[in-house]
């Protein structure tokens, strides 16, 4: 009876040792994840904050080290570092990467389209994360969208734009390609910039006039100190997702509990996203107004004419290649899917009431 005893013991000795060998194993994964966004950019809070939240909730089987963009490499670069390995996760603006693919662009922002309300309804209940995941896939990542912000200042310089005329023959800093498409159709020209790039540009008259975010991170990026007017709505970026790319190596390393956890910390993220850009939007138009920028005001008839721009832009698009007609398809199908309860609840409902989509069934001729 002792012996039986002994080995009992034994035994239960031998199964903390192991459970305790398999959490430290788990303990010492670590990720080292940087992002597009350098330390002058408040974007890269909503990056901080998720990784905060995993080292807080997965602490025991993963740590992350963050660093801000540009001190590991060029913002330019993480997709390609995230995807080799190079590193395990990087925070993005999926926008950046049109070029690889243009279904990034939608999954980034839309023109006149989503407001941050319709980007949370769509990934959480209408296949946007599924989507978000098909594309990234294709480049061996996995991703976690984590922030949303609504809709952008609008443009910025020192010759106001008080109507679309004024649009004609303007050299703007502006990001997207579909956005790019309109701005040129309303008789502008699309200059890239980088966003640390827009300050100088300004200044000395490269452009003449640009966008970058929401009132508060472009306040705080000194923008008040060049600009003189400010045209809004910032229609060309109605909303904006942002988000983590990571490595899927990395990924299947991780126990589907950790996975989990850092699901639940994007899904943390994303909400307080929403709120902490609507405060700081708010406190940024207070001081552009103090700092004396005059704000102009587009008419409804120039947002309805940018408008039918707009859905012509997004059919071409689509039938250039079938993973941009397949998200626009998927975002077209939500919005029509959640007109039903959204506008027998206006004024009261979530999202903006539209009455002028591009066709639906276009769009299924492109796929």
């Amino acid at each position: 009876m002792k012996m039986k005893t002994k080995f009992a013991i034994s035994g239960l000795a031998a199964g903390i040792a192991l459970a305790a060998f398999t959490t430290t194993a788990q303990a010492q994964e670590r990720w080292t994840m940087t992002s597009t966004w350098p330390d002058s950019i408040d974007l890269i809070q909503i990056d901080r904050h998720w990784v905060e939240l995993v080292n807080k909730i997965a602490g025991d089987e993963l740590q992350i080290e963050f660093r801000a963009g540009g001190t590991l490499m060029p913002g330019t670069e993480v997709f390609d570092a995230t995807e080799t390995g190079s590193i395990e996760a990087a925070g993005d603006w999926p926008g950046y990467w049109a070029g690889r693919n243009p279904a990034f662009s939608p999954l980034a922002t839309t023109t006149m389209l989503f407001n941050a309300v319709d980007y949370l309804n769509w990934i959480q209940q209408w296949g946007g994360w599924d989507l978000y995941q098909e594309i990234y896939g294709q480049y061996d990542m996995v991703y976690l969208p984590y922030g949303i912000t609504n809709n952008e200042s609008g443009f910025m310089g020192r010759t106001p734009i008080e109507s679309l005329a004024d649009l004609d023959g303007k050299r703007l800093r502006l990001s997207g390609r579909d956005q790019g498409r309109v701005l040129e159709q309303l008789g502008g020209s699309q200059v890239t910039l980088a966003g640390g790039e827009i300050y100088q540009a300004v200044e000395r008259g490269v452009v003449d006039g640009a966008e970058f975010s929401t009132p508060g991170v472009d306040y705080n990026a000194g923008f008040a100190e060049v600009v003189e007017y400010w045209s809004v709505p910032g229609w060309h970026q109605s909303a904006s997702v942002f988000g983590v790319m990571i490595n899927r190596d990395a990924w299947d390393a991780l126990s589907e509990e950790t996975q989990e956890k850092l699901k639940i910390a994007a899904d943390a993220t994303m909400a307080w996203s929403i709120a902490w850009s609507e405060r700081g939007s708010t406190e940024g138009t207070e001081q552009f107004i103090d700092a004396g920028v005059t704000i102009n005001q587009l008419s409804d008839e120039d947002l309805e004419r940018i408008q039918e721009i707009t859905n012509e832009v997004i059919l071409r698009g689509a039938c250039e290649h079938p993973d941009h007609a397949k998200v626009y398809h998927s975002m077209i199908g939500y919005l029509e899917h959640y007109a039903t309860w959204r506008d027998i609840s206006a004024p009261f409902n979530m999202s903006r009431t539209m009455d002028n989509l591009p066709s639906l069934e276009e769009i299924e001729a492109c796929l």
